[in-house]
C-alpha cells in the first residue's frame, strides 16, 4: 500500500488590508481542506500587498511577532480543520530586526517550526535587503535549511530567492526533506516585452523542478498574482503572474496553475520517491570529497 497524501495550494491576490487578504486566504484554506487536504500551503507574504516595491521605513509597522493577529489566526485554522498549514509571515523578532519567515502549524499541536528566508534579494521593484534580516543557519537549534518535521512528513521549506539556489535545496535533501515547499512573490514588469516575459517564467518554473529531478522528491509552489502598483509612484507595479504548480520526484507537473486566483488539489504517492531514488541515486553517487570549493564565493 503506497503511502498517499492530499495536497493543497492556494493561489491569490493580496492587498494592503491584512483583514481582506487572510479572508481571501482563510476562503482557500477551508475549501482545500473541506476537499480533503491534509497539508496546506500559502504563498508568500500572503497577510499583505508586496511592500517591498520602494523603501519606507514606515512599513515596518505592518510586521508582526510569530504569535500575532495574523499567526495566532492560521494557528487557530490548523487546529480547527486538523490540518498541517505552512503560512508566510513579515515577522518582527526584535527591534530593527526583521524577517521573512514561513511557519508551519498541526493540527492543535500548533507551530511546529519557521523558517526565515536565507537568500534576500534587492532588485529593481524587489528592494527585500532595507526589510528582510536573512535567516541564520543553525541546524543544532533547527535554525536555516533544516527541515521541519510534522504528521505528514518531513517539509523542507525554503522562499521564494531561496529556490533559484540549488544548494539550499540539496541541503534540505541531505536532511531528510520528503517534500520541497516554495512560497513565492514573483511576476513580471509590466514594461517587459512577451518573449522576455515567457523566459522569465520558463526559468522560474524549470528550476524549482530541477530541484526535484537532482533530489527525486516532490516540489510545491505557490505563487501570488494580480498586479500591485508601486505606490511610491516610481515604478510601474509587477504582473504577479501565478503559475503555482506541483510536480514529481523526476520534475513531472503533477499540476499547474494560470494566472488568476486559483486554488489547487493534488494527491502525491510519497512512495514514487523511494523508487526514483532507488533508480537514480544521485545522493548515493555523489563525489562529496570533491566539492570544497562550492564554500567559496568564485574559484580562481
Amino acid at each position: 500500500m503506497t503511502r498517499q497524501l492530499t495536497v493543497g495550494l492556494v493561489q491569490q491576490a493580496a492587498w494592503p488590508d491584512k483583514s481582506k487578504s487572510l479572508a481571501e486566504s482563510e476562503a482557500g484554506i477551508r475549501e482545500l481542506a473541506a476537499k480533503g487536504a491534509k497539508l496546506v500551503m500559502l504563498q508568500e507574504l500572503h497577510a499583505t500587498h508586496y511592500f517591498c516595491q520602494y523603501e519606507d521605513t514606515e512599513l515596518f509597522d505592518l510586521a508582526e511577532p510569530l504569535d500575532g493577529p495574523t499567526g495566532t489566526r492560521l494557528a487557530e485554522l490548523a487546529a480547527e480543520l486538523d490540518i498541517v498549514l505552512m503560512g508566510s509571515l513579515f515577522e518582527r523578532r526584535a527591534p530593527g530586526v526583521y524577517h521573512n519567515t514561513a511557519v508551519v502549524y498541526d493540527g492543535k499541536r500548533g507551530v511546529v517550526g519557521q523558517y526565515r528566508k536565507m537568500h534576500i534579494p534587492d532588485d529593481p521593484g524587489f528592494y527585500e535587503k532595507f526589510y528582510f534580516t536573512p535567516g541564520d543557519h543553525d541546524a543544532a537549534r533547527n535554525e536555516g535549511f533544516t527541515p521541519i518535521d510534522t504528521s505528514v512528513g518531513r517539509l523542507g521549506v525554503l522562499v521564494c530567492w531561496d529556490q533559484w539556489y540549488p544548494e539550499a535545496a540539496r541541503l534540505m535533501a541531505l536532511a531528510g526533506a520528503e517534500l520541497l515547499l516554495y512560497p513565492t512573490a514573483i511576476g513580471w514588469n509590466p514594461q517587459d516585452d512577451e518573449t522576455e516575459k515567457t523566459r522569465q517564467k520558463d526559468a522560474w518554473t524549470i528550476i524549482q523542478r530541477s530541484h526535484g529531478v537532482a533530489n527525486g522528491i516532490p516540489v510545491l509552489v505557490a505563487n501570488r498574482v494580480g498586479h500591485e502598483p508601486d505606490l511610491s509612484g516610481v515604478g510601474a507595479g509587477i504582473d504577479f503572474w501565478g503559475g503555482s504548480f506541483v510536480c514529481g520526484p523526476q520534475g513531472e507537473l503533477l499540476a499547474h496553475a494560470g494566472t488568476e486566483s486559483e486554488r489547487m488539489l493534488v494527491t502525491l504517492d510519497l512512495d514514487h520517491g523511494e523508487n526514483v531514488r532507488r533508480w537514480w541515486p544521485y545522493l548515493r553517487d555523489r563525489r562529496v570529497d570533491a566539492y570544497g570549493d562550492l564554500t567559496r564565493r568564485l574559484r580562481d
